[in-house]
């Protein structure tokens, strides 16, 4: 199946593993680029043994993220390999590393390193702290304590992380989105980039009007849980039979809701937001009652049918039984060496109506050495 050529002829050396790293060049070779993936040899990337389960030899974890790509198995510390290495990297346009700040110039591969000999290189680093930042440990989960996020997560009073691996995949969609911008700017100047990725500042920019705020009160800003800290009614509601979420943006909405759940006679008081903020928990006590005792779908019917913001909270398997997940794209079939077809979550891009098809399988480890060789020996320039 032919992808998205939207980056077609863009060439990337990837030396990252585990997930901020390849989730940024996923991205990259979802769009067209043709992302050449170094390992080492016998083991590669960590995340192909992150499982099980296994999806064939492959942890699923690897395969989620690895598709589209070639995997070039060479072992950095050997004469020959290196110098093919050398080679590759002179035809790339870009380079991609996650490794802990400072191994990668001490390998000979950092980005002064390699700009030198190539001005025109777009070398992007991810890390947890950035390459001049504190020497803790680039976790999702360390990042997300460090970065204030699970004390906004969670009941109150017990810091949680969120359900997916934020830091990670907030990193690597940030560190593609610089990749694009040098890009774009290299077609004006001739020049590459030097992009310095790092967790903690992706995390602590998503933070926006709790981090206002903070800044315009100097006070801690409380763990709200389920609910806004400036808008009520705006949260998760027991139905009779599971949960839903009801997000009133405004006034006028507000009196929609209480007349499709009988409240008219509650809106009295709470008429405007800071009314219904200073009665918080007696509004959400009267609307929480009244959505207890009906079902998620009558609920999300009602208030639908009124303009009132609301959804249901459904589980993966109901996620992906959604008609609407496979018509836009969401779901890909990939078959990877020696295991049966699996299907991986997509990128969300869509041009002219098109999303990313999985035109290569997740690579075995090293499938694509002898090739990737091959092309290094004829002359080549960066194709952008």
């Amino acid at each position: 199946m032919t992808g998205l050529t939207v980056l077609d002829g863009v060439r990337v050396v990837d030396f990252t593993q585990a997930l901020s790293g390849p989730y940024c060049t996923l991205m990259l070779a979802d769009l067209g680029a043709d992302v050449v993936k170094v390992e080492a040899p016998g083991r590669g990337d960590d995340a192909r043994h992150w499982g099980p389960p296994f999806v064939g030899p492959d942890a699923a974890y690897f395969v989620a993220v690895n598709r589209n790509k070639r995997s070039a198995a060479l072992d950095l510390k050997s004469p020959a390999d290196r110098e093919h290495l050398d080679r590759l990297i002179g035809r790339a346009d870009v380079v991609v590393e996650n490794w802990r700040p400072g191994t990668a110039s001490r390998l000979g591969l950092g980005a002064e390193q390699l700009r030198r000999a190539d001005p025109r290189l777009i070398y992007c680093s991810i890390s947890g702290y950035g390459q001049d930042g504190p020497p803790l440990a680039g976790y999702d989960q360390i990042v997300q304590g460090t970065s204030g996020v699970m004390s906004l997560t969670g009941p109150a009073g017990s810091p949680t992380k969120w359900g997916v691996p934020s830091a990670d995949i907030c990193a690597g969609m940030f560190a593609a989105g610089s990749v694009l911008a040098a890009l774009y700017e290299r077609q004006r100047t001739g020049t590459g980039r030097t992009i310095d990725i790092s967790m903690q500042d992706s995390l602590v920019s998503m933070l926006t009007h709790q981090a206002a705020r903070h800044l315009a009160t100097g006070r801690p800003v409380p763990n709200d849980g389920n609910n806004h800290s400036a808008i009520v009614p705006y949260g998760l509601f027991a139905s009779a039979d599971g949960f839903v979420n009801v997000c009133v943006g405004n006034d006028a909405q507000f009196a929609r809701l209480c007349e499709a759940l009988g409240l008219t006679a509650a809106i009295g008081g709470f008429r405007t937001n800071p009314q219904r903020l200073a009665a918080r928990e007696e509004v959400l006590s009267v609307v929480g009652a009244a959505i207890g005792s009906l079902g998620s779908q009558e609920v999300t019917e009602r208030l639908q049918q009124a303009g009132v913001p609301v959804g249901p909270v459904r589980d993966l398997g109901e996620v992906f039984d959604d008609p609407e997940t496979a018509r836009r794209g969401m779901v890909l079939s990939v078959t990877s060496a020696g295991g049966p077809p699996t299907g991986v979550v997509n990128t969300p891009f869509r041009f002219d109506g098109h999303p990313p098809a999985a035109h290569r399988p997740p690579p075995r480890l090293g499938e694509h050495t002898s090739e990737i060789i091959s092309e290094t020996g004829r002359s080549g320039e960066s194709a952008t």
